[in-house]
């Protein structure tokens, strides 16, 4: 038989996530928050500027999706404590599955007392400020082939002892393919994420009924199109998304046009997308980065 690509993915990720530190030099991958302070000091200060926004409600949701060691939300609360009231009214609540990641945040957020869930619909009701850094990426995708006869849904099938994909007739994912694949011609790939759709949808109605906002921080174009962008990492390289599964990272880009889009039908407004680059600088990350450079070579 077969699996489909997302299908593949849950099931490889699923074994990936369960209990591994993937994140520094010895592990697969690394994020932007544990290159530098400055990137979570500006989320902290966003989340300073939002909370503003909405007249200061005390208590509110600060939460995060997979937030890897903590180190994101240590950097962003300690940005934050300057804003007087800030770090008394926010209730920190982390998404995450993995038991050796969850230590991790305990040590990082020491004095903080989070509280941890599996999923996002397990969060309480309440206003909420809520910031996802490369957790999208990670969501399953579909991928269809456009053939003579079609549209065919990419699949993973076992040949002669290994891995490979192969293809099958289209599922009802196939009714999400947007009007920006529907020029594809024989053998181009559209990706289509159901899973990222439906999070962002619920995301959207939350903040509609409870009031809030949400960062969402990935790779992906700013525009739906075409490509096969489904890779792996293992030691921080390249590698086949279908050798040794389970032991390796899979991510495809993000489609943010498409998460907008199921957003807005939720009823919520959304800003962006933008270039990572342009929205650190917008929030002074080059101010900061001069202040930390003075503050070293004073101290040397």
């Amino acid at each position: 038989g077969f699996v489909t690509v997302a299908e593949y993915m849950e099931l490889a990720l699923g074994a990936y996530y369960a209990d591994r530190d993937p994140l520094g030099r010895g592990g697969d991958f690394i994020t932007a928050p544990e290159v530098s302070q400055m990137f979570g000091e500006m989320i902290g200060l966003w989340c300073v500027d939002l909370w503003s926004r909405m007249g200061r409600p005390d208590p509110f949701l600060l939460v995060e999706l997979g937030p890897g060691r903590g180190t994101l939300m240590a950097d962003a609360l300690r940005a934050a404590k300057r804003a007087p009231g800030f770090l008394q009214a926010a209730a920190i609540h982390l998404v995450e599955v993995n038991a050796t990641l969850i230590a991790a945040q305990k040590a990082a957020l020491q004095g903080f007392a989070p509280h941890w869930h599996r999923t996002f619909d397990t969060l309480p009701a309440g206003p909420m400020l809520l910031v996802a850094n490369e957790f999208w990426d990670a969501l399953p995708i579909h991928q269809f082939v456009m053939t003579d006869a079609g549209w065919r849904e990419r699949t993973v099938v076992a040949e002669h002892g290994r891995l490979a994909f192969g293809r099958a007739d289209p599922g009802d994912a196939l009714a999400l393919i947007c009007p920006a694949h529907r020029a594809a011609q024989p053998g181009e790939i559209a990706e289509i994420s159901p899973a990222g759709q439906r999070l962002a949808a619920a995301l959207a109605r939350r903040l509609v009924r409870h009031a809030g906002a949400a960062l969402l921080i990935d790779y992906g174009p700013l525009q739906s199109g075409l490509g096969d962008s489904l890779q792996a990492l293992k030691g921080h390289h390249r590698h086949d998304p279908l050798r040794d599964p389970g032991a390796a990272d899979l991510t495809a880009h993000v489609d943010f046009a498409a998460l907008a889009d199921a957003a807005r039908a939720a009823g919520a407004s959304v800003f962006g997308p933008t270039t990572q680059g342009a929205f650190l600088q917008t929030l002074g990350i080059a101010l900061r980065a001069d202040t930390l450079r003075a503050n070293q070579d004073a101290a040397t």
